[in-house]
């Protein structure tokens, strides 16, 4: 085998395998480890809007995943306290749908389209133990295969994609820039037979100190998440007891006046309520020399406002694009550094912002339930809301249109 190459990934899941599948296609060649096996599960919120369905259509992925049987679906309904915002997201890169696919299928399915391309040597069950220096700069990995054989590999750069709780990100030492602790505790679970009225749609809930939130995905399921404030020690005590009657319990009392309780009680849980007991909204350094972060690794955000996906997707393209921009990296880091920054901030950093917004355990003042009777009164004002999420619509022109809209004026 090969013990040298242009990149080394390490993580191999949507960031990792996504990076792996663009590095291959300009060229380079490329390891990509993973201390785990596919198919396998994480937990996590897995939807993607249509921005980055666009995306997996160009990896040329996007039929496969439809096989596991996760529905497209563009319309959106969501209960910010009494107003109800029900509306379709907005065409962007000419897509009009989102799709929710559960992790054991999609990350299965992007590891085997990454390590299918030439150029791309792919090895699973192998955890990274260190990095190997140059002076300064990172030149490759030690790690340990799954049958104790250790191994090294060197590279010009390696790229952490390995999740909120990078191994390779602590190894390199990256600065984290900001930080913005959740209020929440969050457990998830996959239900069967859950039916919604009208059009497939996702659900989102925030009514009194409590969040829900419903996705249609894959095997005819849906995900369903809750959360709840971490400083609530009887639903803590609660949830570690009994996850599943804890969830039923929180979601009766909870949202009684959204339709989530009758349909709930209508499902059967498939596997188990799995949960985060809090976490952090994450920014961290980017690249230094010999080594970079995508995804996760790069950026965690509450999951609520579900930007996870689309973010380890942007974060490949936007490494990928930095690298084919220098040919001399050794001469360049501190260039590249500050290119691959501004390109992730310009992308993704007002996203987080909003996350770091929704995380807090804040109750709408007078004028944001305003704002969101508006928001649900005004077709306009819904499309554009949404398109938020999708990136059809940046925040600050939603913010210019609500004040059109408040005002009276034409937006």
């Amino acid at each position: 085998m090969n013990h040298h190459y242009d990149v080394i990934v390490v993580g191999a899941r949507v960031a990792g395998s996504a990076l792996a599948y663009e590095l291959s296609k300009a060229g380079f060649e490329v390891l990509l480890v993973d201390k785990s096996s596919f198919p396998s599960d994480i937990l996590s919120t897995h939807n993607f809007f249509g921005n980055s369905v666009a995306m997996l259509r160009k990896m040329g992925v996007l039929d496969r995943l439809l096989q596991t049987g996760a529905p497209l679906y563009k319309r959106a309904v969501v209960q910010f306290e009494d107003a109800v915002i029900d509306g379709e997201f907005p065409e962007v890169a000419e897509e009009t749908e989102c799709l929710c696919v559960r992790r054991t299928h999609l990350d299965h399915i992007l590891f085997e389209h990454a390590a299918s391309r030439a150029g791309v040597t792919a090895i699973e069950g192998f955890r990274v133990t260190d990095v190997i220096r140059k002076g300064n700069a990172v030149t490759g990995i030690t790690g340990v295969r799954r049958n104790g054989e250790e191994e090294r590999f060197s590279a010009r750069l390696v790229v952490g994609a390995d999740g909120r709780r990078s191994t390779l990100r602590g190894l390199v030492g990256s600065e984290r820039i900001l930080s913005v602790p959740t209020d929440f505790a969050s457990y998830v679970g996959y239900f069967e037979g859950y039916e919604q009225e009208g059009d497939i749609h996702a659900e989102l809930y925030k009514i009194g100190d409590k969040i829900g939130i419903v996705f249609p995905t894959s095997d005819n399921l849906h995900v369903i998440g809750v959360m709840y404030p971490l400083n609530d020690p009887e639903w803590g005590q609660r949830f570690a007891s009994s996850p599943e009657t804890a969830m039923r319990d929180l979601v009766d009392s909870g949202f009684t006046d959204s339709p989530l309780p009758e349909r709930l009680r209508k499902s059967s849980l498939v596997g188990s309520v799995k949960g985060l007991l809090g976490y952090d909204n994450d920014w961290y350094q980017g690249m230094g020399e010999g080594w970079a972060l995508v995804g996760d690794a790069f950026s965690f955000k509450d999951p609520a406002v579900g930007q996870g996906m689309q973010d380890a997707l942007y974060s490949a393209r936007i490494l990928t694009g930095v690298l084919t921009r220098y040919g001399n990296w050794g001469a360049s880091w501190e260039e590249m550094a500050r290119t691959y920054q501004s390109l992730m901030e310009e992308t993704m950093i007002s996203r987080f912002h909003m996350a770091c917004q929704f995380t807090k355990n804040v109750p709408f003042t007078p004028e944001q339930r305003a704002v969101n009777r508006l928001i649900a009164a005004h077709s306009e004002a819904t499309r554009a809301f949404l398109g938020i999420y999708n990136h059809a619509v940046e925040p600050q022109d939603f913010e210019h249109l609500i004040g059109s809209l408040l005002s009276g004026a034409p937006g």
